[in-house]
């Protein structure tokens, strides 16, 4: 067994090749973004890249890597089912909807005159979102037609920036006074009110299409459920001060008892109908009902679970982190593909 593992300063890669040494496994550390990368991976069973939705590089081909290396008949983290709606609400929209999964109300315009019109039938407040952004970026609460139609009108004309400056220093100064970033993020986010991103220089605005989901009220946090393989860990997050939005909002706990079951036990079937390796679900709750707002493949790494679910949903004692996990899981489905 050979798994090739492509490195990302920040990502799961570390503890990968910590794995992989402990476990004597051999691995090699391999560059996606060669050119021959399809040729560097000949001897190797599987490759793990944790590509990221900020790196323009990745959006542009890591999907269409790993799909490519799966058809040829290697094992890959994420693979195609796990990965193909990342970063993308809308995609995630139909795919909701067409597995009957408890997606909150989302709604797609491709044209300006529909939404316009469906603006002027529906309610308010409702949740603006682009298809891209994790952390609760590009998220915004619209409150009347007005503020709705206005987004129309940017939305089939000049289009909106790929990086909101003064939300995410907004978003970086609540999380200092909350003591979740030092001074030094503090000063790099004030920076960013100046400097923009290599991702959204590249990239352009996102135009052509508007995406509205429905405000579900009275929410003070989220679960966030994340599943590997048959087990299951949960956090939940706290909204932000004066806002409605928890993701990114840094103050969270894991403490089980205070996650909903059914979160759980609707986390475990979706993910079986959707056949990934691995998925995040956002819920958030009206009546008591948990309702999805997203997903994603992974987490952010600094995420230590005291403990699991298992598929019988019944609770385990026992410090979990994702890399691990995943890792393990890729070793195992390796292992069993070459027995057979």
């Amino acid at each position: 067994m050979k798994i090739a593992i492509h490195h990302r300063s920040g990502g799961y890669s570390a503890e990968w090749i910590k794995y992989c040494q402990k476990s004597k496994i051999h691995y090699k550390i391999v560059n996606c973004y060669d050119s021959d990368i399809i040729s560097q991976l000949e001897d190797c069973d599987a490759l793990m890249w944790n590509h990221h939705h900020g790196y323009y590089k990745d959006v542009l081909f890591a999907k269409q890597l790993m799909y490519s290396l799966e058809l040829s008949g290697k094992k890959t983290f994420p693979d195609h089912n796990t990965c193909w709606h990342f970063d993308d609400k809308v995609g995630q929209k139909y795919l909701f909807e067409a597995i009957g999964a408890p997606l909150v109300p989302s709604y797609v315009f491709y044209k300006s005159k529909e939404a316009t019109h469906w603006i002027e039938e529906t309610t308010f407040p409702k949740v603006f979102k682009l298809r891209g952004g994790a952390g609760s970026e590009n998220v915004k609460l619209v409150r009347t037609a007005n503020e709705a139609r206005s987004l129309v009108k940017i939305a089939f004309g000049k289009g909106f920036p790929q990086f909101d400056r003064i939300g995410h220093f907004k978003d970086c100064f609540n999380r200092y006074c909350n003591g979740k970033v030092c001074i030094k993020g503090l000063i790099k986010g004030f920076g960013r009110l100046f400097i923009n991103t290599e991702f959204a220089k590249l990239r352009g605005p996102e135009k052509g299409y508007v995406y509205f989901q429905d405000f579900i009220p009275n929410n003070s946090f989220d679960i966030r459920i994340m599943v590997i393989g048959s087990n299951a860990y949960g956090l939940k997050r706290m909204v932000r001060k004066n806002d409605f939005r928890a993701s990114g909002s840094g103050i969270m706990t894991y403490d089980p008892k205070q996650i909903d079951i059914n979160c759980i036990k609707l986390a475990f079937e979706i993910k079986s109908k959707m056949k990934t390796q691995s998925a995040a679900f956002d819920f958030v709750f009206q009546n008591k009902n948990p309702l999805i707002t997203e997903i994603s493949y992974s987490s952010s790494t600094d995420h230590q679970y005291p403990g699991y679910w298992d598929s019988e949903l019944k609770w385990h004692d026992k410090l979990i982190f994702e890399e691990t996990v995943i890792i393990e899981e890729l070793v195992k489905s390796i292992s069993e593909m070459q027995l057979n």
